[in-house]
């Protein structure tokens, strides 16, 4: 009796670790339901949607894509490349370094998404889904059939723990939960990519010119969305195809690349960002574009404090206060008490000095604090630089700051007898006032990035870096805790500040009510922290990336009203929940939240 057991058991092992799909059709059906409905869904993009122009983006015309049905028809060729790669196809192992099943259902799963999210906003939109084409009939049938091919392709499953017999109802339930969960992340895992071979120096450079290319082009259309339903179609579709290209492996290849011509990289990533004002026709982005560097430039110097240094500090937003005040009460303005007007040069360095003598007054007594104190700390001087400038009107203090009205008419800066606040004429381009302040803030930003690089590759920036991990054990190596990080508070501080000169030019006016601690748009504390946490602590990219969708989605959904915040705030602990280390995270951080992860190819403090 034993023996028989013993044997039916055995018999049935190996029939349980084979490779099966979610759904129950043979894998070679699934995947040709893949590839044949991908390429279907490509096809559908060249026919009507609908009859009407009444919905955003005309999708009337046959043989021309417009509006939503750009985004399907790029994430439907994704999906039909990786379905093609995944059979084997010579020629095209280079797309699937980490395998493609992966990639090939997320890829799937971006373009379902998208389509039907439009099919459904026709509907809802003209009355009825009598209003939709032929198109989007079909587009709708393609993507299912290819999103249930995708989802048939087999893995791996992961075996079920014991249960135990005395557990009752709601611990199986939680143990069946936890099964099905780990069976779907097990459903879309990927293997780890090979490395990436050694390339010509040209060729790797070459690689990374159209790597810059694709991201000012995904960049500038996502900034340029007209229309509502276009810009949540852009965010699902760019959301899954770079999860579909990070799953493949291209990405990890990218990052491996980059790594090697770090320098060319950095020159060529801001060579990309100076030609964005090229691709505009009027000035309209280019606004969105210069607060969008401004919020990233003091995201980077946030990340100094943060990021390298680990103090939490909640009033960071008052020191671009004070910079944008410092240069706001020299630069001329008829409501500044001093009635000076200092050259550009001169303003800047008002600024950044008040910045910084604020940072060492505020650090010297409170940088002893760890942890929480030193965050309630921080969100004080947040608030009291707030109200103080709030009461310096006249009336409850001295007159400095006009109160609540803040100081206004702030005139465009002048360098070198260039205006910045009139049109210029640049090889048959114009360019506006905020490209000219676009250019202006994409130079500090520069600045910002190289202090960045040099001083977190420096002595002081490993002590910050030993000073974040355990401060105990740095001091006793030591290390100087506190004048370290008043150091790292001081650097932040000015680099906040110096920012803060060319806001207080852009915007024209200065008042108490753009330095809170939160609110519904940035730049404000909450959302700085937020930029530095979402885009990776550490890193160079990822709060330039971090603050750029931070400022750009809240910009663009309007339309959400009072439920922005909520879906924003779901949208960040959803993020914090399933990638906790960031967009663009530092590779050793990384390894702390996935120990499970293969052990760094390159490793940089600069992340991706």
């Amino acid at each position: 009796m034993t023996t028989q057991t013993t044997a039916s058991t055995t018999a049935a092992a190996p029939a349980a670790s084979t490779p099966t799909g979610l759904i129950g059709i043979p894998p070679q059906l699934g995947r040709a339901l893949a590839t044949g409905g991908s390429a279907l869904a490509v096809v559908s993009t060249f026919l009507a949607w609908t009859w009407t122009d009444e919905f955003p983006g005309d999708l009337t015309f046959y043989g021309y894509p417009g509006g939503l049905q750009v985004l399907v028809l790029v994430g439907a060729l994704l999906a039909t490349l990786f379905a093609v790669a995944s059979y084997g196809v010579r020629g095209l192992g280079w797309l699937t370094p980490g395998g493609a099943d992966a990639a090939l259902k997320y890829a799937v799963l971006g373009t379902f998404a998208t389509a039907w999210y439009t099919v459904l906003a026709i509907s809802i939109k003209l009355g009825g889904v009598v209003n939709l084409e032929p198109g989007g009939y079909v587009v709708a049938a393609a993507t299912l059939a290819a999103l249930v091919g995708a989802l048939a392709l087999p893995f791996q499953r992961p075996e079920p723990d014991p249960i135990d017999p005395d557990d009752n109802a709601w611990e199986h339930f939680k143990h069946d939960a936890g099964h099905l969960w780990a069976t779907l992340r097990a459903a879309f895992a990927a293997g780890s990519p090979r490395p990436v071979r050694a390339l010509p120096s040209y060729a790797e450079i070459l690689i990374i010119v159209g790597i810059l290319a694709v991201a000012l082009v995904v960049f500038t259309y996502g900034i340029g969305t007209e229309y509502d339903e276009l810009f949540v179609g852009f965010l699902i579709t760019a959301g899954f195809g770079f999860t579909a290209l990070h799953r493949s492996g291209l990405i990890s290849h990218a990052s491996q690349i980059t790594a090697r011509h770090t320098n060319i990289t950095v020159c060529g990533a801001f060579i990309a960002a100076a030609c964005f004002p090229f691709t505009q026709t009027d000035d309209q982005y280019a606004t969105l574009g210069v607060y969008i560097l401004i919020f990233a430039t003091v995201a980077l110097g946030l990340n100094i404090v943060v990021g390298l240094a680990g103090l939490l500090d909640l009033g960071y937003v008052a020191f671009l206060g004070v910079g944008a005040y410092a240069a706001a009460l020299v630069s001329g303005s008829p409501s500044s008490p001093f009635g000076v007007h200092f050259p550009f040069w001169a303003a800047v360095l008002v600024g950044a000095v008040a910045s910084l003598v604020f940072g060492v007054l505020i650090g010297a007594p409170t940088l002893r604090l760890r942890g929480d104190y030193l965050a309630i700390v921080t969100l004080g001087f947040g608030e009291i630089f707030r109200i103080a400038v709030n009461n310096t009107d006249g009336t409850s203090g001295p007159d400095l700051t006009n109160g609540s009205n803040g100081i206004a008419s702030i005139p465009d800066l002048k360098i070198l007898g260039f205006d910045l606040g009139v049109q210029h004429d640049i090889g048959g381009f114009t360019i506006g006032r905020f490209a000219n302040y676009f250019f202006l803030m994409l130079l500090i930003t520069a600045v910002v990035v190289l202090v960045f690089r040099r001083s977190g590759d420096s002595r002081i920036g490993r002590a910050w870096v030993a000073i974040r991990e355990d401060e105990t054990a740095a001091e006793a190596m030591g290390i100087h805790g506190f004048r370290v990080k008043l150091i790292a508070f001081a650097v932040g501080a000015t680099l906040a500040g110096l920012a803060g000169t060319v806001q207080a030019h852009v915007t024209y006016t200065v008042t108490p009510e753009q330095y809170l601690f939160a609110g519904t748009t940035p730049p404000n504390s909450a959302f700085l922290l937020a930029a530095v946490v979402l885009g990776g602590m550490g890193t160079i990219a990822g709060p330039l990336i971090g603050a750029a969708l931070l400022f750009l989605i809240p910009n663009k959904l309007q339309f959400l009203g009072d439920y922005q915040l909520l879906a924003f705030g779901l949208a960040l602990v959803l993020l914090m929940r399933f990638r906790p280390e960031g967009l663009i995270p530092n590779r050793r951080r990384q390894l702390e939240f996935h120990e499970e992860a293969d052990a760094p190819t390159v490793l940089s403090k600069t992340g991706a």
